[in-house]
C-alpha cells in the first residue's frame, strides 16, 4: 500500500523510544558488567541505525509499493526486539575479562553485537523509509525524527527516577507498537483493525515478569563476590539513573570494611553494612552508637594523618557517600563538618531508612549537600582546615582497570586549585587512592598537585607536599602554607605507630621510605623526587605508564595505558599481569576499529550494488555524486557527534551533575537541532550554514570559562536556562546540513538517500568513539576544533 501521509508523529515516537532504548541499554550493561564495556556494546549496536540505510538501499522499490505494511512491521518489530533481544543477549556467556583466555568469548561479544543491533537497525528503517519515500518533505520529517529524539533523551531519564531499567525497558517495547498503531492511521491504511491488533501487541511487553528482564551481574562483580559469603543478603535497593544502590548485610561473616586498615590495629570497626552502586565502589555504612570510642578504627588508616596536624578542623568532606569519612572527622573532634554526596538516594538511605544505623550521621553530625563535588567547591565561599577527597571506587575494578575511560574532574590540576583557594591559611587537601604497583593513581595525582601549586603561584612545591603509604592505599597531602618541622616530626609519628610508610615530605632522604610494607624499591619517593626536579617532563615521558596531570580539558584521570608497554603487559599475563593491562583504553581502540570496519562494510555494499544495477540497467550514472554524498554525510556525521560529546562533557562542570548535563546537552542540541532542520529548506546555503557554526562554537569556546565561573554559584534551574540559551544558536545550525544535503541528493538522484542516511548514522556511532579517543589524548577542545573542520570539509564537497 502506497502511502499519500508521511507518518510524522510515528516517526518521532520510533526516534523517542530508539534513543530511550540506547539510554535504558547504557544503563542496563553498565549493572551487569562495566561502564565501558556498555558503552563498546551500545556504541557497536548503534550501527544497525546506519545499516538500516544499506538494507533499504537494496530494497527501496518494495518500500516504494508496500511502504506503510513495512513502515508497521519495522515498528512493531523494534517494539519486540527491544525486549526480546535483550533477553537474549543476556543469556549470552559473555565475559569480557576472559577475552585473551578464552577463544569462545569473541564470538559471544559477536552474538551479543548482532542481537543489540536489531531493534536499532528497525528503528533506523522506520525513519530512512519515511525520508526516501516522501520526497520533497525531507526537512519536515528529519525536524520530528530529531524531536522525538530530544523528548526520547529528556523522557527516559526521568522515567529512571521512577521506574527500574527493566520496567523502563518493558514501556519501550511498548512503544514500538504504539508507533506501528499510529503510523498505520496517520498514513490512511485500510481497516482499523491492524492499528487495533497492534495496540493490543504493546500490552504484551508489559505484561512480562520484572525477573525475566532484571540484569545478572557479572559475578567478578563485588556484589555478587561479597553475596558469597553465607547468608549474606541484599536487603535493600535503589534504583534511579545515577546507579544501581544495593545495601547489604552479612550476619554470619560480618563485614570489615576499613581500607588500608594498619596491621598494628587493635580494634576492629563496629558492624557494618555493605553499599554498593551498580555493584561496585564497596562503602561501608557503619553502626554508631553515638560513643565515640567505638570508631578507634577510624584512627589507624592512612586518611586519619590530617587530623594529626590539625585540632577541631573545620571539614568538608567530597563524596561522603554512606559517611566512613564524616565519622572520622567526627572521631577526631572536628569542630563543623560538611558533607558532599552527588546521590541523593545514598543520603536518603542514610538519613531515614538506616537512620538509627547510622547513628543521625546526615544531619545531627554533618551538615549534607545533595551535589557534585566540584561543582560545590566553585559555588561556595566557604573557607576549610581540611578538604577530605573520599575513596569511593572500587579497588577490584580501579586495579584492572575498568575505569580507564571515566572523565572525573575532582582529580584535574584546575580542581586541586579550586580546592586549595577554599583552605584557611595552614590548611590541608587529603586524597586518598588505592595503592597500584608500579605506582599509577599515586604517581598522577602528586604530578596534577605540583603543576596546580605552580600554577598558583608556589615558587618551591616541595615545601607543602606531602605522601604516605599503607599495605592497601595512599594518602596526599597538600598544605595551604609550608609544612613545618613539627609536622614532620607528626607525620613521622603516625607512620612509625601505624607501620605505614612515608613516601614523600620536605627533606625526605631515600633511606627513610620503604621500611614497612616493603616493595621492591621506593617508587613512590623516586616518582615524587623526579616530578619535582627539572627532569619532570622526561621522567613523565619514559614512565611505562600515563602519569601526565589530568586536566579540565583532558579530564580521564584514571587513564595510564601506554602503547608501548603493551607487549611487556602482554608478555606478562601468565605471571598475574592482568591488572596492569588498564583494559578500558584497548577496549575503546578495539570498538573503534570494529566500528569502522563494520561502516565500510554498511556503506561499500551497498553503493557496490547500485553500481551493478546501473550498469545491468544501462542508467547514466551522475558525475562525482557519490564521492561528495560520502564525503559530506560522513564529515557532516563525524562533526555533529564531535561537538555533541565535547559539550556534554564541558556542562559537566558547569550544571554540577553529570547526569543534568547529559539530559540538557542532549535535549537542547536535539530539540533546537529540530528546529533548524524544519526551517533548513529557506535557511543559508551549506558554505553559510558551516560558517555559522564555525562562529557559535568559537564563540561558546570563548564565553564558557567566563561565564562558568561567574555563574557557579546560581541557582540550578538559572545555570540550565543558560547552558540552553548558549547551545541554542550552535545547535540551530547544526540541524541544517544534514537536510539540506538530502534536498540535494534527492534532486540529483533519489536513490541514494538511504545510502546517504546510513552513511551519516555509521559516522555518528563511529564518531562518538573516535571523539572519546581524541579527547583523551588531545582534549575536548581539539575535538570541537577538528568537528569544525570538518563542517568546512562538508561544504566544500556538498552534493
Amino acid at each position: 500500500m502506497t502511502a499519500t501521509r508521511a507518518p510524522l508523529f510515528a516517526v518521532a515516537l520510533i526516534s523517542a523510544a530508539a534513543l530511550a532504548y540506547e539510554i535504558v541499554l547504557m544503563r542496563l550493561f553498565s549493572i551487569m558488567l562495566w561502564h565501558h564495556f556498555a558503552y563498546m556494546i551500545i556504541s557497536l549496536a548503534l550501527l544497525g541505525w546506519g545499516a538500516s540505510g544499506a538494507v533499504l538501499t537494496l530494497a527501496q522499490h518494495a518500500v516504494q509499493r508496500r511502504f506503510a505494511p513495512l513502515f508497521c512491521a519495522s515498528a512493531a518489530a523494534f517494539g519486540a526486539g527491544a525486549v526480546g533481544c535483550f533477553l537474549l543477549a543476556q543469556r549470552v556467556p559473555f565475559n569480557p575479562l576472559e577475552l585473551l583466555w578464552d577463544p569462545r568469548q569473541p564470538a559471544y561479544l559477536l552474538a551479543v553485537f548482532l542481537l543489540l543491533l536489531l531493534p536499532f537497525l528497525c528503528a533506523g528503517a522506520c525513519v530512512c523509509m519515511a525520508l526516501s519515500h516522501f520526497r520533497g518533505k525531507l526537512a519536515r520529517i528529519y525536524s520530528f525524527d530529531i524531536l522525538g529524539a530530544g523528548a526520547g533523551s529528556l523522557g527516559v531519564v526521568a522515567l529512571l527516577f521512577v521506574l527500574s531499567p527493566a520496567e523502563a525497558l518493558k514501556l519501550i517495547g511498548s512503544l514500538g507498537f504504539i508507533a506501528a498503531a499510529v503510523a498505520w492511521l496517520e498514513c490512511g491504511g485500510r481497516g482499523r483493525w491492524p492499528a487495533l491488533l497492534s495496540m493490543l501487541f504493546a500490552l504484551l511487553p508489559l505484561l512480562l515478569p520484572s525477573a525475566w528482564l532484571a540484569p545478572a551481574m557479572s559475578p567478578y562483580k563485588e556484589l555478587p563476590q561479597t553475596l558469597r559469603i553465607p547468608e549474606a543478603r541484599v536487603i535493600e535497593e535503589r534504583s534511579s539513573p545515577l546507579g544501581l544502590v544495593s545495601v547489604l548485610e552479612s550476619p554470619r561473616v560480618p563485614l570489615r570494611h576499613a581500607p588500608g586498615l594498619s596491621l598494628n590495629a587493635s580494634a576492629e570497626p563496629p558492624p557494618q553494612l555493605a553499599v554498593f552502586v551498580d555493584g561496585e565502589g564497596l562503602n561501608a555504612l557503619t553502626r554508631f552508637d553515638g560513643r565515640r570510642v567505638s570508631l578507634v578504627h577510624l584512627d589507624q588508616i592512612s586518611s586519619a594523618l590530617p587530623y594529626h596536624l590539625l585540632r577541631h578542623p573545620r571539614v568538608l568532606v567530597l563524596g561522603a557517600g554512606a559517611g566512613a569519612d564524616v565519622l572520622q572527622a567526627h572521631y577526631h573532634g572536628a569542630s563543623r563538618i560538611d558533607a558532599v554526596e552527588l546521590n541523593p538516594q545514598v543520603v536518603d538511605l542514610v538519613r531515614s531508612r538506616f537512620a538509627d544505623h547510622a547513628g543521625g550521621l546526615y544531619p545531627h553530625i554533618a551538615r549534607v549537600h545533595v551535589a557534585e563535588a566540584r561543582g560545590f567547591v566553585a559555588a561556595s565561599d566557604e573557607r576549610y582546615d581540611l578538604i577530605q577527597v573520599a575513596l569511593l571506587d572500587s579497588f577490584s575494578a580501579s586495579s584492572a582497570g575498568l575505569y580507564a575511560l571515566a572523565e572525573n574532574h575532582l582529580y584535574t590540576v584546575e580542581a586541586l586549585q579550586e580546592q586549595l583557594q577554599h583552605l584557611r591559611p595552614d590548611g590541608l587537601l587529603a586524597i586518598t587512592r588505592w595503592v597500584t604497583l608500579p605506582p599509577r593513581d599515586a604517581l598522577k595525582l602528586f604530578a596534577a598537585a605540583v603543576t596546580a601549586l605552580e600554577r598558583s603561584g608556589v615558587a618551591d612545591p616541595a615545601s607543602q607536599l606531602a605522601l604516605i603509604r599503607s599495605w592497601k592505599t595512599v594518602t596526599l597531602l597538600v598544605k595551604n602554607g609550608a609544612f613545618g618541622s613539627e609536622d614532620i616530626a607528626a607525620i613521622k609519628a603516625f607512620c612509625v605507630a601505624r607501620s605505614f610508610d612515608l613516601g614523600f615530605h620536605p627533606g625526605m632522604r631515600a633511606e627513610e621510605a620503604n621500611r614497612y610494607n616493603v616493595v621492591e624499591g621506593p617508587d613512590l619517593f623516586d616518582g615524587a623526587t623526579a616530578l619535582l626536579g627539572p627532569g619532570r617532563d622526561a621522567y613523565i615521558e619514559n614512565y611505562k605508564f600515563h602519569i601526565a596531570p589530568a586536566t579540565d580539558d583532558k579530564p580521564h584521570f584514571f587513564h595510564f595505558f601506554k602503547w608501548r608497554s603493551l607487549p611487556e603487559l602482554l608478555s606478562l599475563k601468565e605471571q598475574g599481569g592482568l591488572p596492569l593491562l588498564e583494559w578500558g583504553y584497548p577496549v575503546l581502540v578495539a570498538t573503534l576499529v570494529q566500528a569502522a570496519l563494520a561502516s565500510l562494510l554498511l556503506i561499500g555494499l551497498p553503493l557496490a550494488w547500485a553500481g551493478m544495477r546501473q550498469k545491468d540497467q544501462r542508467m547514466p550514472p551522475i558525475a562525482g555524486s557519490r564521492g561528495r554524498v560520502l564525503v559530506y554525510f560522513m564529515a557532516i556525521g563525524f562533526g555533529f557527534m564531535f561537538i555533541e560529546i565535547a559539550f556534554i562533557q564541558k556542562f559537566v562542570l558547569f550544571l554540577s551533575h553529570p547526569l543534568y548535563a547529559v539530559a540538557v546537552v542532549l535535549f537542547a542540541f536535539l530539540l533546537f537541532a529540530g528546529i533548524g532542520s524544519r526551517v533548513a529548506a529557506r535557511a543559508l546555503p551549506v558554505p553559510a550554514v558551516a560558517g555559522a557554526i564555525a562562529l557559535a562554537a568559537a564563540l561558546c569556546l570563548l564565553l564558557l570559562p567566563v561565564l562558568f565561573r561567574h555563574a557557579m554559584g546560581w541557582p540550578d534551574a538559572a545555570r540550565i536556562l543558560l547552558a540552553v540559551a548558549l547551545i541554542a544558536p550552535l545547535a540551530f545550525f547544526m540541524g541544517m546540513p544534514f537536510p539540506l544535503g538530502l534536498a540535494r541528493v534527492e534532486a540529483a538522484d533519489a536513490r541514494l538517500i538511504p545510502w546517504a542516511w546510513g552513511i551519516n548514522g555509521c559516522a555518528s556511532v563511529t564518531g562518538a568513539v573516535l571523539a572519546t579517543l581524541l579527547a583523551i589524548h588531545l582534549g575536548f577542545t581539539a575535538v570541537v576544533l577538528a568537528a569544525l573542520a570538518l563542517y568546512g570539509l562538508a561544504a566544500l564537497a556538498r552534493p
